[in-house]
């Protein structure tokens, strides 16, 4: 090898250990305190009808009793280790509330559940009909709901993307778009979905990451508002007691982990080079010899940071997953970008997702797209989608 060659070489190992420390390092969980950045929003520093704390909201108006209560809540929230919420910070836009929408106008009056979410992420998504049915069923008891969408690809974004995904999705209550981050990290935050429920008195005093255990969250809510009705001097026994009645997503079938295709985090390529930008000519092997979790792709794809793009006709991709539905975040050509779905290697018949009809999807715009949905629940099956035309943008693939 000369010299000029093992210049070359050195660079790209020396890329590919660069991209490993950071996929190594992006894995570990980095805890940051609540409140580290941010307005603090808390009640138990107020001691007068007109005394205003720095960056929390007045009492100003609140009748005496009330605000004693509200104080004495704040004082009990404190010594039990309860961290005051954070305001809304560096907000990039609102839906369904106006541009001055504030945390703080809602502390002494509401209960609050903060939800982190992004309109791609299946795990939000399944969690979406229970916030919309507490919404339903306790927002005229005093609950409010608020949506922080933070995101994790760049078209999630756009605000156009987040309208028209509020609306398929039917939400009604706030949702402040977290372009920036500003308060995904003002929170500390490291999960989608995250809910954080903050009683009267501007105290986190609940949070749940992730699906699941819905029924606890619900009990918390009422609980608090119970708390509120007692504190306003209204009926807490009209509070519901009863659990919304919705059938919880079965996850102990997902044995196959969030997949990615960009060159940021496409650790699972199994037949190119995983963390490097850049067009590749892959061959996909054959199905004998494909491994489970791994990602396959065939034809020539380009690399960037976040998705992978086809660049010839008739591409592929290959993946043998372990779960009973498969879900594809992609985009593709505004008049569509047509792919064929194989399971097992026939055309997907009875088990295919409600986004492909006879045997095909086809992606336009950036949104979770649903492939699979396996009526007999998980196993062990092999995907393969054929591009017909160059253009497709695949993100991630994510099972359920």
């Amino acid at each position: 090898m000369d010299t000029n060659k093992k210049k070359v070489a050195f660079v790209i190992i020396l890329m590919l250990v660069v991209r490993a420390i950071w996929y190594l390092e992006s894995l570990k969980v980095h805890p940051a305190p609540i409140g580290q950045s941010g307005a603090a929003l808390n009640l138990d520093a107020l001691t007068s009808d007109n005394g205003t704390a720095t960056s929390a909201p007045s009492t100003a108006g609140v009748p005496s009793a009330e605000r004693a209560a509200l104080l004495q809540l704040a004082a009990a929230d404190k010594a039990a280790g309860d961290q005051p919420a954070i305001e809304i910070t560096d907000p990039t836009g609102f839906i369904n509330a106006s541009s001055d929408f504030t945390l703080a106008s809602l502390i002494g009056k509401k209960v609050i559940l903060l939800d982190f979410w992004t309109y791609s992420c299946i795990n939000c998504v399944r969690t979406i009909p229970y916030l919309n049915a507490w919404y339903q069923k306790y927002g005229g008891e005093g609950l409010e709901i608020v949506g922080i969408h933070t995101p994790e690809f760049d078209f999630e974004k756009n605000l156009a993307n987040v309208q028209t995904a509020v609306k398929d999705y039917g939400i009604q209550y706030p949702v402040v778009l977290d372009s920036d981050q500003g308060t995904w990290n003002a929170y500390g935050n490291l999960y989608w979905p995250h809910e954080y429920l903050i009683d009267m008195a501007g105290y986190i005093v609940h949070d749940h990451i992730g699906e699941g255990d819905y029924d606890t969250t619900e009990a918390e809510i009422q609980k608090l508002l119970a708390e509120r009705a007692t504190i306003l001097g209204t009926d807490a026994a009209a509070i519901a007691t009863s659990t919304v009645d919705i059938a919880p997503s079965d996850l102990s079938d997902i044995n196959s982990p969030e997949t990615y295709f960009g060159a940021e985090r496409n650790s699972f390529l199994a037949n190119g080079i995983f963390f490097m930008n850049g067009n590749q000519t892959l061959v996909a092997p054959a199905t004998s010899s494909i491994g489970l979790n791994k990602l396959y792709l065939g034809g020539v794809w380009n690399f960037g940071d976040q998705y992978a793009t086809n660049l010839s006709a008739g591409a592929t991709i290959t993946y043998e997953y372990d779960a009973g539905d498969v879900y594809m975040v992609a985009a593709g050509a505004a008049t569509g970008t047509v792919v064929e779905v194989l399971q097992d290697g026939q055309p997907i018949g009875a088990a295919a997702g409600s986004d492909v009809h006879d045997g095909k999807v086809v992606i336009s715009s950036d949104r979770l797209y649903d492939l699979v949905k396996n009526p007999d629940g998980g196993g062990e099956h092999t995907l393969q989608l054929i591009v017909n035309s160059p253009g497709l943008q695949a993100y991630t693939f994510t099972f359920g």
